[in-house]
């Protein structure tokens, strides 16, 4: 049989269908939607390996309806509308139900491929299902976002990870009639990052070293030893994605621009998504730049647009000279720990009252009740600053802007500590 363990292990039943409760169990919206029999259009968004075209397949075949599929990396205009042609006779044909269109890496069709689907999904001629790795906010046309739900597929846990690993022990066709000790899964669960997909390839490929006729002994040792010596069969199909973009904004971080360019040519080679580099550079300007200096934010976000526009081979020269002057430019996570440190404030203390000097007045009771009365407008003063209280009273001196040790921030800190008077302990 070569079907691979992973095709084997997917579920035939929706109780089998591993995590996601807050989707399929009870009372959750797509358990409601098969209940019913009412299947709309949506989108489901989640890291790999969490079970997004398992989950098409089982509405497919609960619903017992046609079941099409496209990929986004080799599909275009052209084959959308085979597809809807197909599905459009087949409805006149048979009167069936309309058919489900998968389309896996949604966010990698352009514009024009997407409006292709609008009018087909409109009509009900299809019902779609689209699967991505990415925000669809950002990837998916807000007309063909509008006519479909969104859906967040959570990562797995451990849990549920061990328990498919017995699952697959005991339970497939080929592995059942093995002898197999499982005795430590740490290692399979690290090679995997979560994925279940890449779990069962990479326990596959480890049963696989083994001769059948002999009892197969797992632990860390043997998974790393397997692994290791295979580790291009188990990650043939480029699933080092996160762990890729993971060393290249680190090498960012760690102001090593060698790092970074390998990294970089690393992701171009491997045809990942060029937008996608572009928006973790913009983040990364933010977060580990900030404003020890402003200008890589603007670098940044000019690169993300350059890449939208320009596209490949092009591209990659616009990427390396943004990822170079981030990995080169001073560095400082002060703004976004600063916004770390407020929200966690904000969700201990909750909802504390504006205070009055703050407040908007539009109205005569508003102004009657102080809304606004010992508001001191800034422009008004020497230098456009007068001291006053912009805090809640809980909160008065609470600090989380501190600027960080770099020459931009520094001159910050300066004028931070000249104004308030070391209110902040500036």
């Amino acid at each position: 049989m070569n079907t691979p363990l992973a095709e084997r292990m997917r579920p035939k039943v929706l109780e089998d269908y591993i995590n996601q409760k807050h989707l399929v169990g009870d009372n959750g919206p797509i358990k409601m939607m098969l209940e019913h029999d009412m299947i709309a259009s949506m989108i489901f968004w989640g890291p790999p390996g969490t079970g997004k075209t398992t989950l098409a397949q089982l509405i497919s075949e609960l619903t017992d309806r046609p079941f099409y599929t496209l990929s986004a990396i080799n599909s275009g205009v052209k084959e959308v509308r085979e597809v809807i042609e197909k599905a459009k006779s087949q409805n006149l044909f048979s009167g069936n139900k309309n058919p489900i269109l998968f389309i896996d890496e949604i966010h990698r069709f352009n514009k024009s491929q997407q409006d292709s689907l609008l009018g087909a999904v409109e009509k009900g001629l299809v019902t779609l299902i689209g699967a991505t790795t990415e925000n669809p906010s950002f990837e998916v046309v807000p007309a063909l976002l509008s006519r479909a739900q969104v859906y967040v597929l959570k990562h797995l846990d451990k849990t549920d990870l061990i328990d498919l690993i017995n699952r697959a022990v005991k339970e497939d066709v080929i592995l059942s009639k093995l002898t197999i000790d499982i005795q430590e899964t740490d290692a399979l669960l690290r090679y995997s990052g979560g994925d279940a997909r890449k779990l069962l390839n990479g326990l596959e490929l480890v049963i696989n070293s083994f001769s059948f006729s002999e009892k197969i002994i797992i632990n860390n040792e043997v998974v790393h030893e397997r692994i290791q010596q295979n580790l291009a069969a188990y990650d043939k199909s480029g699933e080092q994605h996160y762990d890729i973009i993971s060393a290249f904004i680190k090498s960012i971080r760690g102001s090593d621009p060698n790092g970074a360019v390998y990294w970089l040519a690393r992701m171009i080679e491997g045809g990942e998504d060029l937008k996608f580099i572009a928006r973790r550079l913009l983040i990364s300007a933010s977060e580990d730049i900030g404003n020890a200096n402003p200008t890589a934010m603007i670098l940044a976000n000019n690169t993300f647009q350059a890449v939208s526009v320009v596209g490949y081979p092009e591209s990659r020269i616009l990427l390396s000279q943004c990822a170079i002057y981030l990995a080169n430019s001073p560095k400082s996570n002060a703004t976004y720990m600063a916004i770390g440190k407020a929200q966690q404030i904000v969700k201990q203390t909750g909802d504390l009252p504006v205070p009055l000097s703050l407040r908007n007045a539009p109205t005569k009771l508003m102004k009657e009740l102080d809304y606004g009365k010992e508001y001191k407008y800034s422009h008004d003063f020497p230098g456009n600053f007068v001291e006053q209280e912009f805090l809640p009273d809980d909160l008065i001196g609470s600090v989380f802007y501190e600027p960080g040790d770099n020459k931009r921030e520094f001159q910050d800190k300066q004028s931070l500590s000249q104004k308030w008077k070391g209110k902040y302990g500036y």
